[in-house]
């Protein structure tokens, strides 16, 4: 009952996250694919483990055949098997010049009514596909390579060479294929990867192999590239409990070294130690800055051995006002 409350408790605060993305900048992100994405990461996850079919079936409740036919639903579409319903809808509107809704669910009628209009609301808020009219008359179109240009223009991807290079950082070593598998837009991805080789911020060796970066440096305050520092915020703290869980099963060896602390710090307007508390991030910022730059200075006069051991230190810090304020001060 404990681990299903904490689990309750943590995809709480992750959808909280999540809907805080998904807005942030006043944009509105799709979301229709999400939550398939969550039963389907959760699946390949299990399966990993080494939790077998039957055994992930009994943990979502379901019985095997069941199980196994919503994860073959999710994977393609009923209509149009070994593609996904995304990919299918996608082309169906592709090869017609104008077509309604009430003719893409006749057409996907074999798949969930609802999660065909959920990818149809998807492709529109993508930019993919355009909608017009209302009600009976509602239709779908292919955006043309005029409109899809003028809209990455008004919508540009600042910030995707940042995070991709957080995710060749902390995923590394990953293919082409693999970053391929992403959200990124095609025409965008290679010369991005382009961008990173020639800035040495990654590496690729042999010249088709897998991307590798061996630092991630990110400037503070700054207004491009904040998407990777929260990935690389989230995948840090991801990584410290996960092998905390490790350490609880195997002993307390290394308690010490892996672990996560946090501190509430309750101060207010003219107390003594407010100041000091307000700069406590800015303070251990400096402090293990100067540590990694005389560790990588080291690093760069020694031949690096294959097998060490990365330290990941995550520092936050936020402030949340507390009590009741006046409507002047909200």
């Amino acid at each position: 009952m404990t681990v299903e409350l904490l689990i309750e408790a943590i995809v709480r605060q992750t959808t909280i996250l999540i809907a805080q993305l998904a807005t942030s900048g006043g944009s509105r992100a799709p979301l229709a694919q999400v939550a398939d994405q969550v039963f389907l990461d959760l699946v390949h996850e299990l399966e990993r483990q080494g939790v077998s079919r039957k055994v992930s079936a009994d943990m979502f409740g379901l019985g095997l055949r069941t199980y196994q036919r919503k994860i073959q639903r999710f994977l393609e579409s009923s209509t149009d098997r070994g593609r996904s319903l995304w990919v299918a809808v996608l082309e169906y509107v592709q090869r017609t010049a104008n077509v309604t809704r009430a003719q893409v669910l006749v057409q996907f009628a074999s798949d969930d009514e609802s999660q065909v209009r959920g990818v149809l609301r998807d492709l529109c808020e993508s930019g993919l596909i355009a909608a017009s009219g209302s009600g009976s008359r509602l239709s779908y179109r292919l955006r043309s390579e005029d409109e899809l240009m003028r809209l990455r223009h008004a919508h540009s991807n600042d910030g995707l060479d940042e995070l991709l290079w957080a995710l060749i950082y902390r995923e590394g070593p990953i293919t082409l294929a693999q970053l391929r598998k992403t959200h990124v837009d095609v025409a965008e991805l290679e010369p991005a990867l382009a961008r990173l080789l020639a800035a040495g911020r990654v590496e690729q060796a042999p010249a088709d192999g897998p991307f590798t970066a061996r630092s991630l440096v990110l400037p503070l305050g700054s207004t491009v590239g904040w998407e990777a520092a929260v990935f690389d915020h989230f995948k840090a703290v991801v990584n410290t409990v996960t092998r905390r869980l490790g350490i609880n099963r195997k002993g307390p060896s290394l308690a010490d070294r892996v672990v996560g602390s946090t501190y509430t710090l309750d101060v207010w307007p003219g107390h003594p130690h407010a100041e000091r508390a307000y700069e406590t991030l800015k303070n251990l910022r400096s402090q293990l800055t100067q540590m990694r730059d005389e560790i990588e200075c080291y690093n760069a006069d020694h031949p690096v051995p294959e097998r060490y051991t990365q330290v990941l230190l995550y520092v936050g810090q936020c402030l949340i006002e507390q009590g009741e304020h006046d409507a002047d001060e909200d």
